[in-house]
């Protein structure tokens, strides 16, 4: 059997978004077809593969074992179709294309906005798309074709099966409070100082929630219990310069805010931490014009922030 004969992309759409949508109503609507439409879709593929691919059932269709392999292929090549459009484009005109990018917090300050920015300035009419979330949620969309790359901390252990890293610089993660918070005031806090303030910290499937985590463990200190999850820089920020919380953040988040004098930095070196920042693609993809300038870019925003690894290591004497 040679499936590329049997299928066509628009039945592989029909799939897919039966598969995401897990209901032949919704899917119909998503891709503006009738459902009878979808259905025969459906049908035609089941039986050009000789196989059963979803189960109807009283709240939609589950997919099949069968169902589920053929859904995550699918979203691969119709991934790479869409990169052949953008490359053709690009072919013609040279200042088009488009770039799909799942940012980590530690890249959505500096690394990735002004290689952006750079980008932008060379080719002004390409179309990035950037999507903020952890390696749990972003690794997963990078494999399915859904991402192009993902920037930020680079994962030590999970999230790394079908994945080739490349390493930008190196960062640490500080703990900072506002400037006129107690604990910036009276002097130099030790860790066992802190526990019971008010903190902010990314969630437990995070790999720096993991590495702090340690840094707790290592000191023999309870975790903290009052505190606030979150990813988001935006709010992050506004809690910490507008109330008495410690947030464990890369140093860069809040590298601009700390010159400013809005945020002090506590000197309490979370070793365990410290690590590279980088680049995730997928094993053997190949990446289009546009996705491999936004590359470029960002290794050229990566040697000032290496250059910059000097504050943060005076900080805290490494």
């Amino acid at each position: 059997m040679e499936i590329a004969r049997l299928l066509t992309l628009r039945q592989l759409h029909v799939v897919v978004a039966i598969d995401q949508y897990r209901s032949i109503m919704r899917a119909a609507e998503h891709l503006n077809l009738t459902q009878p439409t979808v259905t025969k879709a459906l049908q035609d593929v089941e039986a050009a593969l000789d196989t059963p691919l979803f189960r109807r059932t009283n709240r939609g269709v589950e997919p099949m074992p069968s169902g589920t392999a053929l859904a995550r292929h699918a979203r691969l090549v119709l991934a790479q179709m869409a990169h052949a459009e953008d490359e053709l484009a690009d072919l013609r005109d040279g200042t088009g294309g488009r770039v799909a990018v799942g940012s980590l917090i530690a890249a959505s300050v500096r690394l990735l906005p002004e290689a952006i920015a750079r980008l932008k300035r060379a080719r002004p009419r390409v179309s990035v798309s950037v999507r903020e979330g952890s390696n749990d949620i972003l690794m997963p969309s990078l494999r399915r074709g859904d991402l192009d790359v993902v920037v930020g901390r680079l994962p030590e252990f999970r999230e790394r099966e079908g994945i080739v890293q490349e390493e930008l610089y190196q960062e640490i993660a500080c703990l900072v409070v506002r400037s006129s918070h107690p604990l910036a005031v009276a002097g130099a806090p030790t860790l066992a100082d802190l526990i019971d303030s008010e903190w902010v910290l990314p969630p437990p499937e995070t790999t720096l929630r993991a590495q702090l985590e340690k840094v707790f463990y290592d000191h023999a200190l309870p975790r903290p219990v009052r505190l606030v999850e979150s990813v988001s820089l935006v709010n992050n920020l506004q809690l910490v310069l507008n109330a008495d919380f410690v947030l464990a953040t890369p140093y860069q988040a809040i590298r601009d805010l700390v010159k400013a004098g809005r945020m002090t930095v506590l000197p309490i070196p979370l070793l365990p931490t410290m690590g590279p920042v980088g680049i995730s693609r997928r094993s053997g993809a190949e990446l289009s014009p546009v996705s491999l300038a936004l590359l470029d870019e960002m290794r050229k925003v990566a040697e000032t922030l290496r250059r910059e690894e000097v504050e943060w290591r005076q900080i805290f004497k490494l």
